[in-house]
């Protein structure tokens, strides 16, 4: 006869295998984790902003979300999410008073990226932090893959509109944190939160998926 734990386990989100007891619900397993280099304290930076990641864009990990861009998987996406959270609660702890809003980058593209809308469902059905409607792009911009670091920026100027500025208190009692799925120079990211803070809000920093490493070019998605 199987013994009854056998049958209490969860499987891994990336790779559905059986997982040890001690590992939380969504978490990847340590064979997944050292696959597609999910680190351990996550990843974690100050570059145009604030920002946490669950690891570096590269070889499985980079795989992996070219993957989920084409057949989104949640359970997957969410193990990500909470491997990115986990790395900012660890460094960032939250005031009392404070319940931060989560603002996903919004798409301009008819088809649009599926990864950060799954990134903030996850995070509100596991974290139970909530989302800020809070933003919108302002017009179409170029696709970025082919552009250097300057072109980046310049691309992004005064692509995002902000829907509303903030209620009283609104603004000390949610600080935002802005999500998307790949951080590589930062410049939606940091257009984005001039966006908010010119508005008066007041933005904490990004969480994202996966980092692009510094000394790489752009990837081509």
């Amino acid at each position: 006869m199987l013994p009854l734990h056998w049958f209490l386990l969860t499987p891994c989100p990336l790779c559905h295998a059986a997982r040890p007891e001690h590992e939380p619900g969504l978490s990847a397993c340590p064979p997944c984790r050292q696959r597609y280099g999910i680190a351990e304290e996550g990843l974690a930076g100050w570059e145009p902003l604030p920002w946490w990641g669950a690891g570096s864009y590269r070889d499985g990990l980079r795989q992996l979300l070219l993957d989920l861009r084409r057949r989104p998987r949640p359970e997957a996406v969410a193990a990500l999410a909470l491997a990115s959270h986990r790395s900012m609660a660890r460094r960032q702890p939250t005031l009392p008073q404070e319940r931060p809003w989560l603002v996903p980058i919004p798409s301009w593209k008819k088809r649009s990226n599926p990864l950060p809308p799954l990134f903030c469902r996850a995070l509100e059905k596991e974290v139970g932090l909530r989302r800020g409607e809070l933003l919108a792009r302002s017009h179409p911009v170029l696709g970025q893959h082919r552009l250097g670091r300057s072109l980046r920026f310049a691309n992004q100027e005064g692509a995002f509109r902000c829907l509303r500025p903030p209620g009283p208190g609104e603004a000390r009692r949610h600080p935002l944190l802005i999500l998307d799925d790949i951080l590589t120079t930062g410049a939606t990211a940091r257009s984005a939160a001039t966006t908010l803070t010119a508005a008066g809000w007041r933005v904490t920093g990004l969480l994202c998926l996966a980092r692009t490493p510094e000394r790489e070019g752009p990837p081509v998605i």
